[in-house]
């Protein structure tokens, strides 16, 4: 195995290299930056990463579309959308997100923010409960699904209490929390520290990371998530995500 000085050297370039405005165009993160309202940005953001499976340039698209639908106003379609108004939502589809799922999220986020102060607020309260992100995960997952609605929407949610990795949550997270002084991620919630974030693990990162030593677990689930990500706070313990971007970009980008 390479040095752990010699990989820390390695990723905090790749860092440097992808880590910047240029990589906004070709990421679902450029759904949430056509916005600057901080519910708008939160929806876009929270819906963009809900689909951010299959081909970057498939999710950017059906992204888009559901901004359309939503008349590129996001948070007040939410909170005065009306039954028949989500109506329009019934062919969408993105693989196997389809139009009853995307429904049900709409009505779960108005409830979220008309009753439960918002996205931000269920995923600080979980996390001030042991100051982790899996708690956040599992208080969201909670408060998401108390209205009712299909049992198939479900899966389309992370669920960190069954081993999930929750890459798309993390992912969401990431773009929240972290704050990022290239502007590639937001970094508009400040309840819960960067330090504390998770690595958005996938199929790229995961296989990356293996290369590199960094992770042992054969399998891409919350344990590994812990590995990986324990690993990485040694090479920066503020700031352990930013090794998304060098991981990723490795695997994407450079078929490491």
């Amino acid at each position: 195995m390479v040095e752990n000085d010699d990989i820390k050297k390695f990723l905090d370039e790749k860092v440097i290299l992808y880590n910047r405005h240029s990589f906004i165009e070709t990421d679902p993160i450029q759904i949430p930056k056509q916005f600057e309202q901080k519910e708008d940005i939160e929806i876009a953001a929270f819906m963009a990463a809900t689909i951010a499976w299959g081909q970057r340039s498939t999710i950017i698209r059906n992204a888009k579309r559901l901004m359309a639908l939503m008349e590129h106003q996001p948070y007040e379609f939410v909170i005065n959308a009306s039954e028949k108004d989500l109506d329009i939502f019934s062919g969408f589809k993105h693989r196997t997100f389809n139009g009853d799922d995307c429904k049900y999220f709409l009505r779960s986020l108005k409830n979220i923010y008309t009753k439960r102060q918002g996205l931000q607020q269920v995923f600080e309260n979980g996390f001030t409960r042991n100051r982790s992100v899996k708690a956040s995960f599992a208080n969201f997952h909670t408060i998401f699904f108390e209205i009712d609605g299909l049992q198939r929407t479900r899966k389309h949610v992370s669920n960190t209490a069954t081993g999930s990795p929750a890459k798309r949550l993390n992912m969401f997270l990431r773009w929240m929390v972290r704050d990022d002084i290239n502007g590639v991620d937001f970094g508009i919630w400040k309840g819960i520290p960067a330090k504390d974030l998770m690595l958005p693990l996938d199929v790229h990162t995961g296989t990356v990371a293996r290369k590199l030593g960094l992770l042992e677990r054969k399998q891409n689930d919350w344990k590994a998530v812990e590995e990986v990500t324990s690993n990485l706070r040694r090479f920066d313990p503020n700031d352990p995500v930013k090794y998304d971007f060098a991981l990723f970009g490795l695997g994407v980008f450079e078929k490491f």
